[in-house]
């Protein structure tokens, strides 16, 4: 008995150390498979990620590593594709300490983890979704089936006409998902007011935030503990909208010098002390932004000649023929047009000419309306209000 004591104490000397430097030993079992190579992935706090892989061996194995705090982390096996819905791969949150994990080969989905009190969290909030989850399972099958009937017509050169037909039956299979979606994130934001001190709220938070109307994204960070908010998605959220600030109502437009659509020069400061402008952050691929654009229209034709003026930013910098393309299909040439200007490079992307930075763009449709001395005075979309908002911000700038 005084040895098992003894045992029991060194066991919580070691997973303390651990904690307190940042270590994890995580071991598993995979049942159904005796050998093989397993990845894990998870992020630093510097925004990097950590790509790391074990060997099986009589179908155990062992990863070790640091992480300053619960992350975000996921493990691939034999995988078929990259596609989250992959059954051989899937996701927990990583803790600093000692982890046990229990896969089982094309069932990576039900893994069974102890030793990360985070993951427990997620677990539980699953519970409370399954339904939903169930129910996205099935619509995601459908809309996986839709849209690659699409992309085989469109390898094989099918008419356009017929393109446009499997592109809507994709986007309408892809549409029954947003209820449930909705559903989710009410049960996430429900656990992210009543748990301040979670690190799942914070990393739910963090992926939300871009979304919320920024008063509300200050008012649940200024409610996490003190403790969160040093944590690295802690960390994340206040970055973000200390980036949000910069594009929204109260703060200076980002100037920017670009070409336009038709081969000329366009500068946002040409259109200071003459005109209200909107600047349209959208892309060819976004469904929302295209169902919008009839709207953005009758906006236009309404206060163009009382002093408005619309630039649409695209994300098609890697397209242009479709950037093009769109604007044509949708009869949106009758305002200002340019691209984001975002680089591929070798190593990632070159920001520096990237008009959407400065305003802090992360989501689609999002709409910045900037007055006459080139301040914001509305955001629309991603981090700010609806469009009804805007229209009423309109009418009362106009009417």
């Amino acid at each position: 008995m005084k040895n098992y004591l003894l045992t029991l104490l060194l066991l919580a000397c070691i997973h303390q150390v651990m904690a307190q430097d940042g270590s994890f030993t995580l071991q598993g079992k995979i049942k159904g498979q005796s050998t093989g190579i397993l990845k894990l992935s998870y992020p630093t706090a510097d925004g990097g990620y950590v790509q790391d892989s074990t060997a099986i061996q009589n179908g155990k194995f062992e990863f070790k590593g640091k992480v300053a705090d619960p992350v975000m982390a996921y493990i691939m096996g034999a995988v078929k594709s990259q596609g989250f819905d992959d059954p051989n791969m899937a996701t927990f949150f990583i803790e600093p300490g000692k982890l046990s994990m229990a896969l089982t080969a094309g069932d990576f989905k039900n893994l069974k983890l102890t030793g990360s009190k985070t993951h427990d969290e997620l677990v539980v909030l699953n519970l409370r979704k399954k339904s939903q989850l169930e129910q996205m399972r099935v619509l995601s099958a459908a809309y996986d089936k839709a849209n690659m009937a699409y992309i085989a017509a469109r390898k094989a050169g099918k008419p356009e006409g017929e393109l446009e037909v499997l592109k809507e039956a994709a986007n309408a299979e892809k549409d029954k998902m947003d209820p449930l979606r909705e559903e989710m994130d009410k049960i996430d934001m429900e656990y992210i007011r009543t748990h301040p001190d979670s690190d799942y709220s914070a990393y739910a938070l963090s992926w939300k935030v871009s979304s919320l109307p920024l008063a509300e994204s200050k008012l649940l960070y200024a409610k996490l503990s003190d403790r969160i908010k040093q944590s690295s998605y802690g960390k994340k959220i206040a970055d973000e909208i200390k980036s949000l600030e910069g594009g929204s109502p109260g703060s200076p437009a980002s100037v920017f010098s670009s070409t336009d659509i038709n081969g000329q020069p366009l500068s946002l400061a040409d259109f200071k002390g003459k005109k209200y402008v909107l600047l349209d952050f959208w892309a060819s691929w976004c469904v929302p932004c295209r169902k919008g654009n009839p709207h953005l229209l009758s906006l236009y034709s309404k206060y163009k000649d009382k002093g408005l003026e619309i630039i649409g930013v695209s994300d098609d910098d890697s397209n242009n023929e479709a950037w093009k393309k769109a604007v044509a299909q949708d009869k949106i040439g009758v305002w200002k047009h340019v691209l984001r200007g975002l680089k591929r490079t070798a190593t990632g992307y070159d920001k520096t000419n990237d008009i959407t930075e400065p305003y802090a763009i992360h989501s689609l449709p999002t709409k910045i309306l900037v007055d006459k001395n080139g301040m914001i005075i509305g955001r629309y979309g991603g981090g700010g209000e609806n469009d009804e908002a805007m229209d009423k911000k309109l009418a009362e700038i106009f009417n």
